[in-house]
């Protein structure tokens, strides 16, 4: 399993998603809760991006739902490890302390095992924070296990994603994958791209997350207020 390339696909197919929620919003179509009208609806959303479609039902798409949030804004992981990156360092020049070398290259930056390994760290965060409403019961998976055989990539992929899903959501267990300040942070924000803010459960699961990332509050704040009141993240030029 290319781990880098998925979670890239993903991250950048979750933008495309948002922008097609927004206009399914607009048009106050209903997604139906289940069955194949469903399913067709969903493919159709992710058209020309089959892991659009794998991305819509990880996340339990509705109208509107989880689609117009921060994932329009976040992108790929140029846009990702670049956000994290230009963050962190202005966050520890405002601390008024020396600003310490970087301990770990943005994921962009990084190439072989190192990108895979950050790159599945992000991947487990990514698909925690999907499952923290506690939507995917057992009807659910059933309807995500039917979409993984269509739309994911091959049996290695499948057999990852499900085993993920399977897990019980433990913050602590996502967390202790983090094994730098940027890798921290980085899992923060693919977290809080597929994150509804609004929702009580979501939000308390994103809040432990980041205490066990150990992160700061106000650096949360900081990542917070770029994500929410800028316009789509570009990469670092």
């Amino acid at each position: 399993m290319d781990t880098t390339a998925l979670l890239d696909a993903l991250l950048q197919s979750g933008r495309d998603l948002a922008k097609q929620g927004q206009g399914l919003a607009e048009q106050k179509l209903q997604i139906p809760a289940s069955g194949p009208d469903r399913d067709a609806m969903l493919s159709g959303l992710g058209k020309g991006a089959a892991l659009g479609g794998l991305l819509a039902v990880l996340l339990g798409t509705r109208t509107g739902r989880r689609v117009t949030g921060s994932a329009v804004k976040l992108g790929g992981l140029a846009a990702i490890g670049g956000l994290a990156y230009t963050t962190l360092r202005d966050w520890q020049a405002r601390q008024g302390a020396a600003q310490p070398a970087p301990s770990s290259l943005p994921i962009d930056q990084l190439t072989g095992p190192a990108s895979e390994q950050r790159s599945l760290a992000l991947l487990k965060a990514m698909i925690g924070a999907a499952k923290a409403d506690g939507h995917v019961d057992e009807q659910e998976q059933a309807q995500i296990d039917r979409q993984l055989e269509r739309l994911a990539p091959d049996p290695g992929t499948r057999e990852f994603l499900q085993q993920e899903l399977a897990k019980p959501l433990r913050a602590a267990e996502i967390a202790a994958n983090a094994d730098s300040p940027e890798t921290a942070i980085e899992m923060y924000l693919v977290s809080l791209a597929v994150i509804d803010r609004s929702n009580e459960l979501e939000r308390s699961y994103l809040n432990d997350l980041a205490k066990e990332l150990k992160l700061a509050p106000t650096l949360i704040e900081t990542l917070e207020l770029r994500v929410s009141g800028a316009g789509e993240i570009g990469v670092r030029g």
